[in-house]
């Protein structure tokens, strides 16, 4: 195995700052990062600055205002592996680029905009690129969170029975003065769904953690209640998985007060049910109630960020592959929200509509 991986971080937002940044420090020795890049030279310096202080690394800036210091003559550079935290139109030639200078590449969720430019991502990647051993993971830290991966085995192991139905609800609000709606290209995002797209995968990337089985059919209705989250904000939906488990998926990020807010998935089984939530401070709460009443509880910590990292960087170094990242995976979390988008009450196939050729 590789004794240590150089890498660059490409983009440097908010999510960079305060999630990618304390990740790698968990790492250790595992890591070096040695670049860092941003359009603006402002935000790469910043950041830049935040390693400095927070990894003790000195990483050289690249920007696009500095042609001598651009992308390419980063990507140029020897490092081995790039995280890529840009804004979701961009990603996709950003990770081709990437994967094309032989480079291993974790790109942030969604995988792509949507899922045709997804299926020929992910096609190109398969067909050109891991021939060459180069890994590409996609960073979906809710699909590596401790709470939602401990429901989804203690499911699979039949702790609450055979599974007969489940439930997403799941409330938001953003306001205008949020942190993340100020970001210019969530702002007037020029992708589909807004922030239930680029919020929205991660919950359906729980709810796929922590079903036994594949999703099948959705029909569902979508709506705007909120001009300033533009296209859309919320979504409800009734789905079906291959087996015939149905259940419903409703996401808003427009409720009328903050006090509303919370994220809740319950799966029911013929003998008890699961009810993960996720909590302030970063943690989810895992609920087991069983046909008594009776009831078990365990508080996980958030570690997505450090699990999703230090999976890819294992499967980069040569170690085993958990199988955590997969794009095909990440693909599907975007055809449920796809799906949610276009239904207007019409069922649609997801194997169908996710189908590889």
């Amino acid at each position: 195995m590789v004794s240590q991986i150089s890498i660059a971080i490409l983009g440097a937002g908010i999510f960079a700052r305060i999630a990618h940044v304390p990740g790698l420090k968990t790492l250790g020795d595992l890591v070096s990062i040695k670049a860092v890049y941003s359009k603006s030279e402002k935000s790469a310096k910043d950041l830049a600055a935040q390693i400095k202080t927070d990894l003790h690394a000195d990483v050289k800036v690249y920007h696009d205002a500095d042609p001598q210091n651009s992308l390419d003559n980063l990507l140029a550079s020897d490092i081995d592996a790039v995280i890529v935290i840009l804004p979701i139109t961009i990603q996709p030639k950003i990770i081709l680029k990437a994967l094309a200078a032989g480079k291993h590449v974790l790109s942030e969720k969604p995988v792509a905009p949507d899922v045709k430019s997804g299926l020929e991502l992910i096609k190109e990647y398969n067909s050109v690129y891991k021939p060459k051993g180069l890994v590409w993971r996609v960073a979906e830290n809710y699909e590596a969170d401790f709470g939602f991966q401990a429901a989804g085995k203690a499911i699979r192991d039949g702790k609450i029975g055979k599974v007969t139905n489940f439930a997403a609800t799941l409330g938001n609000y953003i306001t205008q003065d949020s942190e993340w709606y100020k970001t210019s290209w969530r702002t007037v995002p020029d992708y589909q769904g807004g922030f239930l797209l680029d919020g929205g995968v991660h919950s359906a990337a729980a709810l796929r953690v922590m079903l036994p089985e594949p999703l099948k059919y959705l029909s569902g209705f979508a709506s705007l209640n909120v001009d300033w989250l533009a296209p859309l904000d919320t979504i409800t939906t009734t789905i079906q998985t291959v087996n015939g488990i149905h259940g419903t998926f409703f996401m808003t990020f427009s409720l009328p007060a903050e006090s509303l807010k919370g994220n809740v998935y319950e799966i029911t089984g013929t003998k008890g049910r699961i009810t993960a939530t996720t909590l302030p401070g970063a943690k989810v709460a895992v609920k087991f109630t069983n046909t008594k009443g009776e009831v078990e509880t365990t508080e996980y910590d958030d570690k997505g960020v450090p699990n999703e990292l230090a999976s890819f960087f294992k499967v980069v170094g040569g170690g085993d592959d958990d199988g955590l990242g997969d794009p095909y995976n990440a693909l599907k979390d975007v055809a449920l929200l796809q799906a949610s988008f276009d239904s207007h009450g019409e069922r649609v196939d997801l194997e169908e509509l996710t189908k590889q050729t």
